[in-house]
């Protein structure tokens, strides 16, 4: 592993770590959700109204560990602290497989 690599690894790893803030700043600042992130409900709320293209596709995706909680809707403070860090670290892992499998795909097409 190169340094560089090695870094990468350290500064991903920090900010996986660093996730929870994405609880504590919005419930210490009384900011709501976190910005983009909204949901049709929420959408309304803040225009007024929903585009009538978001209301026929909004439900088409669901998402496998919906608000990054593994605990559900009431979930404990510290369940949502490890829920957050957990998302962090499967979504690395995730693009790291996908990076990997592609470069070995290219590695192997270039010989």
């Amino acid at each position: 592993m190169t340094t560089f690599q090695r870094k990468l690894w350290i500064g991903m790893g920090i900010m996986a770590l660093l996730t929870p803030l994405g609880i504590y700043l919005p419930q210490r600042f009384g900011t709501g959700e976190a910005w983009g992130e909204w949901g049709t409900d929420a959408l309304e709320k803040i225009l007024g109204y929903v585009p009538e293209g978001m209301k026929k596709i909004a439900d088409i995706w669901k998402a496998p560990i919906a608000d990054y909680n593994f605990g559900g809707e009431g979930a404990s403070i510290g369940t949502q602290v490890f829920s957050y860090i957990g998302s962090a670290i499967l979504g690395i892992a995730a693009v790291a497989l996908v990076l990997y499998i592609i470069s070995k795909i290219l590695v192997k097409h270039e010989k």
